[in-house]
């Protein structure tokens, strides 16, 4: 991977106490990045912490608490870190969960969308002077190419029956829309907004799934056999690689843009605008 020169550039990365998170923000801290790790398990984020400053010797690395399920959490987290950084330059939204039942956010939101999506639009709001402060300064979405079936006049599965792995997938559908309407929002700016697909990695998100669905999942994780390390190649290249200097509204996999059919213009808009009010 060419890597561009990320000292004194600040990083944010979401989801970073373990898996593809961990890995990203490492591989930001070895290329010398200030590297912000926001973790919901503050015991979690401190393990992570220490280990990334002993790993690249990089003793600008910082955690702090936040639950991407809950917006007086995540408002909590983008004031300390504006209070903290007059300017960032990289916020990769990576925090994710699959569940295989209904649970609750603690605002009384369907907890996969309230994590999956309204975490990352609402972060992303809160940061976006921030990062236009910083710029050139880059928004990076952790996606996913298991997407699809989104239903906007649904998006909690209030009238459809719940099921865990619809409603990961139409999560990561939403993912990439948002970053659509992220890139032209913020055309102009010196911000750019890109989805990436990490590839199938054997991370922390497919413990919860129970059952012969949950050991069929993990038995199929295992097959592929990509490491956190990995998965983190193509996060850490958007964020960081010169040759994406200026490119936004893309969708990249395996470091290479990747033609995506969720585009149309009037679906993406109804996204933004429903997103706007569960977190208004």
């Amino acid at each position: 991977m060419a890597l561009g020169e990320m000292r004194g550039r600040v990083c944010v990365v979401t989801g970073a106490s373990s898996g593809i998170g961990r890995e990203v923000a490492r591989s930001l801290a070895a290329l010398g990045a200030t590297v912000v790790l926001g973790c919901r398990s503050e015991r979690r984020a401190e393990e992570a912490r220490a280990s990334i400053v002993a790993s690249t010797g990089n003793p600008n690395v910082e955690a702090l608490p936040v639950d991407l399920a809950a917006q007086a959490s995540i408002r909590a987290f983008g004031r300390a870190l504006r209070e903290r950084y007059a300017q960032l330059h990289v916020l990769i939204n990576n925090a994710g969960v699959w569940l295989p039942s209904r649970e609750w956010s603690a605002d009384g939101i369907e907890l996969t969308w309230a994590t999956n999506v309204l975490g990352y639009h609402l972060l992303a709001r809160l940061l976006e002077g921030a990062l236009a402060a910083g710029a050139p300064a880059r928004i990076v979405n952790v996606a996913s190419t298991y997407a699809g079936g989104l239903d906007l006049d649904d998006v909690e599965f209030r009238r459809r029956r719940y099921d865990g792995v619809a409603a990961y997938r139409q999560s990561k559908q939403a993912d990439r829309m948002l970053t659509w309407a992220m890139a032209r929002r913020l055309a102009g700016s010196g911000v750019t907004a890109n989805a990436v697909h990490p590839g199938g990695v054997a991370s922390g998100i497919y413990r919860r799934p129970s059952g012969p669905a949950g050991a069929l999942l993990r038995a199929w994780v295992r097959l592929i056999k990509l490491t956190p390390s990995q998965g983190a190649e193509t996060p850490t290249w958007a964020a960081a690689s010169d040759d994406l200097a200026g490119e936004s509204g893309k969708f990249l996999v395996r470091r290479r843009e990747r033609p995506c059919s969720f585009r149309d213009s009037e679906a993406v808009e109804r996204l933004w605008a429903t997103c706007e009010q569960m977190t208004s």
